[in-house]
């Protein structure tokens, strides 16, 4: 029953008592291909072995202590980020949207300890999400998320999505930095291309800003390297990251050059539970596995069958699908008719996909699925859009 639950969600019907893998078990039993990752998060899947015995071991030990003390595995975690990557300094956070906050707070804090207080403007891109607290859906900008909470948090500036000259002519003597999502995945499942990034790499140089990576749901492997934009060269001086570093529980960082970081000092930002004890023993699991031999070759390997399924579904159903668009393991299909529709059809053939904008289908399935399972979902989306295929024509939806 959920009528004491905010009714922010709309109400699903199905409740799933199980996980194992990249399956979903419901409570009649039937079992689901999880295509979705709970939105790119389960990024080992349901139930691996590995992170429950760190989560379980540490529960026995220790749960919890402030960060006025030394967390062990905090320390772990950030040297083996920032090892990892081109960061020097790491804030764990519990969510995307907080680690998104303190990237945006650590951006106009190192231009007010540089004597330009004044330089709070951020750059973002139409069809960003970023998160749902006041600064991130201000950031983001989309009118849907900001209906209803008051004034739009100031600071943020939306432009074209992949233009270059506009991101140019908005440069002013307030801005602060350029924020952008490598891959927008809210935003239709769509790729920057990676000669864009380079291009506000430069700018940013040019004119002192700081550019801000949201690899929250791109990050841990998702693309086929570690982070996504390490396929373009340009690395940013300051990155969010949360969904798959915690593999399903609450887990997100800002990482941040020793220079960009320069401004957060003692006093300057804190969190209650970032960091805490379980968290660091799952994140660093998550990291023995995502780092091991093979793995990032095993995500790439599955990232082109996936794409091959997705294209065939596109060629064989012309009239519900308009192609396919993603990067790795983040696909999308983008959908002649509600993205609403497939999803449900999909969904009663027992497999899981979710909506993103543009009127996109998408797909963000556990990076340890293998091909045979990826063999095994692609039947049942095919009886779904042939079940759809076979229904009189309706209109298509434009988002």
């Amino acid at each position: 029953m959920q009528e004491h639950i905010f009714s922010t969600y709309a109400k699903p019907d199905t409740l799933f008592v199980r996980g194992e893998g990249v399956r979903l078990f419901d409570a009649q039993g039937a079992d689901y291909i999880d295509l979705t990752a709970g939105i790119a998060v389960t990024a080992l899947g349901h139930a691996h072995p590995h992170l429950v015995a760190a989560l379980t071991e540490q529960a026995g030990r220790l749960w919890h202590l402030s960060n006025v003390f030394r967390i062990d595995g905090q320390e772990r975690l950030a040297d083996r980020l920032c090892a990892a990557t081109f960061a020097d300094r790491v804030f764990f956070t519990n969510s995307g949207a907080e680690a998104m906050e303190c990237a945006i707070k650590t951006a106009r804090r190192y231009h007010w300890s540089k004597g330009a207080p004044e330089r709070i403007d951020i750059l973002t891109f139409e069809g960003a999400f970023h998160g749902r607290t006041l600064a991130t859906i201000a950031a983001g900008g989309q009118a849907k998320y900001l209906e209803g909470f008051g004034p739009k948090t100031p600071g943020f500036t939306q432009l074209p999505f992949d233009n270059i000259a506009a991101v140019r002519a908005a440069i002013g003597d307030q801005t602060a930095a350029i924020l952008i999502e490598p891959v927008q995945g809210e935003g239709g499942v769509r790729p920057a291309p990676w000669s864009f990034l380079r291009e506000l790499r430069a700018l940013c140089d040019e004119h002192g800003l700081l550019l801000i990576y949201d690899e929250i749901q791109t990050g841990m492997g998702r693309t086929g390297k570690l982070f996504a934009h390490e396929w373009s060269g340009a690395v940013p001086d300051i990155m969010a990251v949360a969904k798959g570093l915690g593999g399903g529980f609450p887990v997100g960082a800002c990482l941040a050059t020793e220079e960009a970081a320069s401004g957060m000092t003692v006093g300057s930002h804190g969190t209650t539970f970032g960091g805490n004890p379980l968290a660091m023993a799952v994140g660093n699991a998550v990291l023995d596995v995502v780092m091991g031999d093979g793995f990032l070759d095993h995500v790439r390997e599955m990232a082109k069958v996936l794409r091959q399924h997705l294209a065939e579904l596109a060629d064989s159903y012309p009239d519900l699908v308009d192609g396919v668009r993603g990067e790795g393991l983040l696909q999308g299909l983008k959908a002649r008719i509600p993205n609403t529709d497939i999803i449900a059809a999909m969904r009663e053939e027992r497999v899981l996909a979710i909506g993103a904008g543009d009127n996109v289908v998408r797909f963000a399935p556990p990076l340890v699925i293998t091909a045979d399972e990826l063999r095994e979902a692609r039947g049942r989306m095919d009886a779904a859009l042939s079940r759809l295929a076979a229904r009189p024509a309706r209109a298509a939806s434009g988002g």
